[in-house]
């Protein structure tokens, strides 16, 4: 099967497929011809759908994608700049949790989201583990807890730097501040040695961030539990990642306990203008 193919009879001929591969690996043969692949351009074909995607008829296939199978872009659905901003403004870290477990159905179409996230050359490295069970997220946080308590007693730089005794003292005391009560964590891991690993899993993570108050959620990233998924020889034999792979970032999900009434401000943007 061809890598790209072209219905003839909706194809104008206009260029714009060719225009926007990011590889350049479409061409007109001839004038009278249609767009296609040029000698070789298989092997550099990044699978990122852009001819498909950009056709304003409808009329590119890749081999992996149709046409048809790609929604078209509904612009009922395009948010302006102001709900844009608010939006974005209105992004809280989540770190009080209802005592209530998220259907796994809403999850899964939240990582299903990330998934579209941008990844370099396309690699889509991303991999997930979702930590569903509240006991378990529980039990993990108590092992980011013996991690720390190893470096206070070893007195690491890192424990000082991170307040790591103010933490254990709060666990001592019965709260729990690794995982912040939430019912879930998801860590975003791939091949150590990805290049493109550790960017794509923070866009992806992002990504979620994002879209969970869509679904009625909140989340926050998990820095303790994320240094502690690759430090410390306990945590990393509990997650039982894939040989090779490491934790690129770890995020604490569920239902908000409040709900944010305002948008606070920020630092002014530090601008250079060349």
């Amino acid at each position: 099967m061809n890598l790209l193919s072209v219905y003839q009879e909706k194809c104008k001929r206009d260029g714009i497929c060719i225009a926007e591969c990011p590889t350049g690996i479409i061409e007109f043969k001839t004038k009278e011809a249609f767009p296609t692949i040029i000698d070789g351009g298989d092997e550099f074909c990044i699978t990122c759908g852009h001819c498909v995607a950009v056709c304003p008829h409808g009329a590119m296939n890749h081999a992996v994608m149709s046409s048809e199978a790609c929604p078209p872009v509904r612009n009922d659905l395009s948010l302006g700049p102001d709900q844009v901003e608010h939006f974005l403004r209105s992004r809280r870290s989540i770190r009080t949790y209802k005592k209530k477990p998220v259907d796994r159905k809403t999850l899964a179409k939240l990582i299903d989201i990330a998934c579209f996230a941008p990844s370099g050359h396309n690699r889509q490295p991303v991999n997930w583990l979702m930590i569903y069970d509240s006991e378990e997220v529980y039990r993990l946080a108590g092992l980011v807890i013996d991690w720390m308590q190893n470096l206070i007693k070893d007195a690491s730089p890192l424990a000082a730097a991170m307040h790591m005794d103010r933490v254990v003292a709060a666990w001592e005391a019965g709260t729990e501040r690794i995982c912040r009560g939430a019912p879930h964590i998801v860590v975003a891991h791939a091949p150590e040695d990805e290049r493109t690993a550790q960017a794509a899993c923070t866009i992806a993570l992002a990504y979620v961030e994002l879209a969970a108050p869509s679904f009625g959620l909140g989340a926050c990233w998990a820095g303790y539990f994320n240094a502690a998924a690759n430090f410390w020889p306990p945590m990393k034999e509990a997650l039982s990642l894939p040989d090779g792979h490491v934790s690129f970032g770890a995020m604490m999900i569920g239902h908000p306990k409040y709900r944010y009434q305002r948008l606070p401000s920020r630092n002014e943007a530090r601008i250079i203008w060349r």
